[in-house]
């Protein structure tokens, strides 16, 4: 069975407050803290789009491609795998941004040696349940609340990863995680049942 799932803040854990904090400083640029806990990088600070767009080009794509793996994450993909299911790593990581989204999540999956089967990359959040539905994903593990809401309308069971940014509103998915020891312990009670 295919099981899809996200790369940053699901397998990862990206700080997007400290390496903006320290180009901010560096440059000695006028933007504020505006939410530390924030899920996208254009919320954390009081910057506009194209802001975000410069720092990232200017080096501050580090953030995602040296963010930490999560603990635990590689040896259950690797006990899936062993199972016999295919690990599809789904991302929105775009274009604009990494310019090959694909290579650098590869990259990043390889270095820490996380077992997957294929990549996926530039799928919009709203996107990845349809996705996931038309090829034929049955499961989705994501951190994104919108994201699992969407998969949950399309008929795939969405698993979500609990963090600081997800956490109010982390009872409106049927499953729920905050690390992936309690990930697998809902995949051993919902794959055997599809």
């Amino acid at each position: 069975m295919k099981i899809a799932v996200d790369l940053d803040d699901t397998l990862s854990v990206v700080d997007r407050v400290t390496r903006a904090s320290g180009y901010i400083e560096r440059y000695n640029l006028p933007f504020k803290l505006k939410d530390e806990n924030a899920h996208a990088l254009v919320e954390v600070f009081d910057w506009k789009e194209e802001d975000v767009l410069k720092f990232v080009r200017e080096g501050g794509i580090t953030v995602f491609t040296d963010a930490e793996a999560r603990k635990g994450a590689r040896e259950v993909l690797t006990a899936l795998r062993q199972a016999g299911h295919e690990i599809v790593v789904l991302t929105a990581r775009q274009r604009e941004w990494f310019v090959n989204p694909e290579k650098v999540s590869r990259d990043w999956l390889e270095k820490r040696r996380m077992p997957y089967d294929e990549i996926v990359a530039d799928v919009p959040f709203s996107q990845k349940g349809k996705y996931c539905k038309e090829a034929g994903i049955p499961v989705l593990i994501d951190d994104s609340v919108t994201t699992c809401l969407a998969a949950q309308e399309q008929g795939v069971h969405a698993i979500l990863m609990v963090d600081k940014h997800n956490v109010s509103r982390a009872a409106s998915i049927r499953y729920s995680a905050s690390n992936w020891k309690q990930i697998a312990g809902i995949l051993n009670v919902l794959l055997p049942n599809l």
